[in-house]
Parts: structure tokens; sequence; C-alpha cells
């Protein structure tokens, strides 16, 4: 994938050599991401920001890396607002909406909807999430983090031992990163999840045939002892048939200070694609981590940025004109 003027619909599309190429335009982004300058290199742009599910990270931070490039948002957000729910196509909305827009970010409940979309539209369609199927920019800020917090540490993505934890049957997030994992060889993975909510067989084959060394159970003490990675997931309550079924598993896997110390590496990471469920019947990752340097999830929400940006830096073809449409912040960064 050479990503200019394309669509990013699905992980299946990226390949090693695009996802290096991706993560060192991030890299360059992180001055203004950051607010120690600022670029308009996208001034006069304007991003369709289409979100038909419920989203804050996603939805804000493809508008802010929108923003921060010097662009402009246009939103359109639940189902009821829009033309769809008169009946108009998704092929029509597209064709209408595309002629307003230099990209468009579409997240919607139903799966394959957005590729659906995409036939329609005249301008690169990103998949921000689509249904139970796929969320191709999460995957990858996921192992633009994972790589920097191994960087971190003094280690590379070789000697990644990754522990993925929690619903890993409903959740996108994880299928899409096991697509990227799987362009690696040779990894140690550790699949814990209670035994109805195990990683379907099509991952787990697709892992396996990478080479990776594979261990699937329910046991979270070992699950977290072996990794210097842990990703937990929330229970995905909305892909349930029922309130019923989905309470059933919450609060089944809760990390706190005290499992943290007593049963993961000194160094270990933690990271989820958020939001954490903090009610007390779930309490999946407990606030006392707050502080612990492992807990890795804001500074992934923050990756999140850096490789959003990047994303329209490269499908817009401005890539190798940053600075040249940079300048000086003339505001204060931050709390003093």
């Amino acid at each position: 994938m050479t990503y200019r003027g394309q669509h990013l619909l699905s992980v299946k599309d990226i390949s090693l050599e695009s996802i290096d190429e991706l993560f060192r335009v991030a890299e360059l982004m992180r001055p203004y991401a950051t607010r120690q300058k600022m670029t308009r290199v996208l001034q006069g742009a304007v991003l369709g920001n289409m979100f038909f599910e419920p989203s804050t990270r996603t939805r804000v931070s493809f508008g802010s890396a929108f923003n921060l490039l010097g662009g402009e948002v246009r939103e359109t957000t639940g189902l009821s607002n829009s033309a769809l729910a008169k009946g108009e196509s998704l092929y029509d909305t597209a064709q209408v909406l595309s002629g307003y827009s230099d990209v468009i970010v579409m997240r919607h409940p139903a799966a394959h909807s957005v590729s659906e979309f995409a036939e329609g539209s005249r301008v690169p369609v990103i998949n921000g999430g689509d249904g139970p199927n796929e969320h191709p920019t999460q995957a990858l800020l996921d192992l633009f983090t994972i790589k920097n917090e191994l960087a971190r540490l003094g280690q590379n993505i070789q000697q990644l031992s990754l522990t993925l934890l929690g619903d890993l049957k409903y959740g996108r997030t994880v299928h899409s990163l096991c697509h990227l994992l799987s362009l690696y060889h040779g990894l140690k993975i550790q699949l814990i999840s209670p035994d109805a909510l195990k990683l379907p067989t099509a991952y787990v084959d697709m892992l396996s045939n990478a080479g990776h060394q594979i261990e699937i159970g329910s046991d979270l003490e070992k699950g977290l002892s072996q990794a210097n990675i842990i990703y937990q997931t929330r229970i995905q309550e909305e892909r349930f048939s029922s309130e019923e079924e989905a309470a059933r598993y919450k609060g089944y896997f809760r990390l706190n200070k005290k499992i943290y110390s007593e049963h993961c590496l000194p160094d270990a990471v933690i990271m989820h694609p958020l939001p954490r469920d903090s009610r007390n019947n779930a309490n999946e990752l407990d606030n006392d981590l707050n502080e612990e340097p492992g807990l890795a999830i804001f500074r992934q929400t923050d990756n999140g940025v850096l490789v959003r940006m990047a994303l329209f830096a490269c499908i817009l073809g401005v890539k190798d004109q940053l600075s040249k449409y940079e300048s000086e912040v003339n505001w204060q960064v931050g709390l003093k």
C-alpha cells in the first residue's frame, strides 16, 4: 500500500513496508502534536468525519489530527442525524459527501459498511470502525505504541511477549492487531480469556502460521507473568445478544496495583484500546494503576493522533511538505 490517494479500509491492505513508512512519518508529527510547532500544510482541506456509532477517542483524535495539519473538519454523528435515516443508500451518501470533502473518515455499526460507502466516494475513505469487523487505525496506533514502549525498555519487536487479555471473541481491535502481528515472525503471544470469549480460530491459525509461539488459556496470573506487553480489552457488551449475557463476564479479569506488583514483570507495559470500564461491576483497570510507569493507555491515545496525522499526510500527498508550512506556536502549551 502506498497510501497516496487510496482508501484505508482493512488491515489486510497493509504491508510491513507501508507500516514502516507510516511510522516514520508519525515520528515527524511529534512537534506538531505536542504544540512545539505548528504546520498549515493542509490549510483549506476538508475532512468529512462521519460517525454513526458512539465514539470519543477515534472521532476526536481524527478531527484533532486534521486540525493540527491546518485542515478543517465537518462532522456528522448518529444515524438519526443523517439522510441514511430517510432511506438514502451508503452509495448516494458517499457521492454527495465526497463532493464536500477531501478525505472522509467513517464509522458505522454494520460490518463491511465502510467498504460499501467507499465504492461511491470520489475521495479517499478511512475506516474508523465497521461494527464487529475491523478497526485498522486502532491496530496501527497499537502497533506503533508496542514498538515505542519496547524501545523505551531497550527492546525491539522480535523480543515481544504479548498477552491479549479479556474479550478476544468480539474485540475488533484485537482482531485487527492480530492481522498486523501476523506480518512478523517468531513472537510469543498469550491469549487469555473466558472460554466463551476465546479468539476465533481463524485468527489463532493466522498467528500460528506466522510462526508465533501461541498459548491459549484462562489463567490470568500465568498470562501476566510472561508478558512484557499486556493488552487488555473491554467486554464488548454491545456485541452480545443480551445484557444478561454480557454481564456474566464483566469484571472477569481485573488488574490493579496489587495484582500488577505480584504477578507482572517489573517493567511490564499495560495497554487498553479504551474506554476502560470503570464501573464497580467491571473495573477492568483500577485507578490505583494510574501512576504506574508501565500504564501506557494515555501514551497510546496520544500516539493515535500521531498515526492519524501521518495517515492524512500520506494519503493527501503532503508528508514531505510539513516544514515548508511550519511556524512557531504563540500560545502557552499545557499547565504551569
